[in-house]
């Protein structure tokens, strides 16, 4: 393809004084292999030399309304105009408004939020939230589970992110989620309430706090709950005075084709956290939101806590653009019809590639598990690992220009929701390519 000059550095040129001059995060510097990026547009984005992406992993599964959306940038412009900053004890347009909003379209009773700079604190103050509001230390999370990077939130998070932090934050407990790999598969709801029930008595309810959970798992997996968790996890939370906290970070604004992923099971938590598609990552944000109750605590107790970007007038602004757009342009509505046919076309690829060992999927909330044999599911890399086949079909997408998440023996399959049908069988008819390379690895 004929390439255009898109930038005044090159691609070679900001790699070069990237590596130099910045750290690059879960990874070993010597092996960063960062794409350029110039700018992007959609569902695209192109490197300095004029090489178009794929953006099938909407970035960090973040840029839900797609890239350069001209009303989220004019909003953004007219607030730097107006007032660029306000400090937190102050009050401005673009943080009451953005509460009233988020308080519109919140789960149940939820109306009260306090604004971070993204989910990892998010999370990190809805514990704090839940110590101070309960008066109890102990904090039960998955293992699945990623809830973000920040000293509280990494000891939240189950995977093995977590164990170069340790040991860290106390009082958390881990349990077991209703999937155990594709080797294992899926417990009932039943057995896994059982489970999590069990381990509350063993912990003793009167000291647990919250039970934080992302409402579909997303880096570890995409994992969608059974029918009947997440309503047993809230009736055993009421029964035992627990605060169930659902992480919505990842899953929230559409990207499951609903404004939150536990609009699906009609579960009211008691807190919800979020970020990336709040302002679809054109501005950093982050928000706890919580029932009125919650907040009714501090109304004479003080809440200790506090962030200098809490509520940022630019970042309030940008999510008041960005949910006008999911509005306007009818995006949760995309992501459902568009999740229809991704999940048609996800069942395709199981039937006709061998290396396809579980696909999943909810809106545009996707993944493809591989494996070396289907009838044992082996997977096609380890647990927390890599195979030289996982490598080979990145470096066949990144080739392709289609850009996604590969983890262990994973890829994602997360385009913003305004793809249309056309864009997304383009994707998927690279991905159906390059598993001829990972359907080469089966044993007979």
């Amino acid at each position: 393809m004929a390439t255009e000059t898109l930038a005044t550095m090159s691609g070679e040129e900001m790699i070069a004084l990237s590596k130099k001059h910045t750290l690059f995060e879960w990874t070993a510097q010597s092996k960063v292999d960062p794409i350029p990026v110039a700018r992007a547009k959609g569902i695209y984005f192109w490197t300095p030399e004029g090489k178009r992406f794929i953006d099938f992993n909407s970035q960090l599964m973040c840029v839900n309304i797609g890239h350069g959306d001209e009303r989220v940038i004019r909003a953004i412009e007219r607030q730097l105009e107006t007032l660029a900053y306000a400090n937190p004890f102050m009050a401005t347009e673009p943080r009451a408004r953005l509460g009233a909003k988020l308080a519109e379209i919140a789960p149940g009773d939820i109306d009260v939020f306090f604004f971070t700079n993204g989910g990892a604190e998010a999370n990190e103050n809805a514990i704090k939230l839940a110590r101070l509001a309960t008066g109890r230390h102990k904090i039960l999370a998955r293992y699945r589970s990623y809830h973000g990077a920040t000293a509280g939130s990494m000891m939240l998070t189950g995977d093995p992110r977590r164990w170069a932090s340790e040991p860290g934050m106390p009082g958390v407990v881990h349990v077991l989620d209703p999937y155990h790999g594709i080797g294992r598969g899926w417990d009932t709801a039943q057995q896994s309430l059982a489970m999590l029930e069990e381990v509350i008595e063993l912990e003793g309810p009167q000291h647990i706090a919250a039970f934080i959970l992302e409402s579909v798992t997303g880096t570890n997996g995409v994992l969608v709950p059974p029918d009947g968790y997440m309503q047993g996890v809230r009736e055993l939370c009421t029964k035992h005075g627990i605060l169930m906290i659902c992480d919505e970070v990842m899953a929230g604004f559409g990207r499951t084709g609903e404004w939150f992923a536990i609009d699906h099971w009609k579960v009211v938590p008691d807190m919800i956290t979020m970020a990336k598609g709040l302002t679809a990552a054109y501005v950093q944000l982050g928000a706890v939101g919580m029932r009125r109750a919650i907040a009714e605590q501090f109304r004479d107790k003080v809440f200790y806590g506090g962030l200098t970007y809490n509520s940022h007038p630019l970042a309030c602004a940008a999510a008041l653009a960005a949910i006008q757009v999911y509005e306007d342009d009818r995006l949760i509505e995309n992501a459902r019809r568009m999740g229809a046919v991704m999940k048609e076309l996800h069942a395709d690829l199981a039937r006709r590639h061998p290396s396809v060992g579980a696909a999943r999927s909810i809106g545009l909330f996707g993944l493809v598990e591989l494996v070396r044999d289907k009838a044992k599911k082996i997977p096609l890399a380890p647990f927390n690992g890599t195979s030289e086949e996982m490598a080979a079909l990145g470096r066949f997408f990144r080739e392709q220009g289609l850009y996604t998440f590969l983890r262990w023996n994973t890829f994602f399959t997360n385009p913003p929701l305004c793809i249309t049908e056309t864009e997304l069988r383009e994707a998927f008819a690279i991905i159906d390519r390059g598993l001829e390379i990972t359907d080469g690895a089966i044993k007979n």
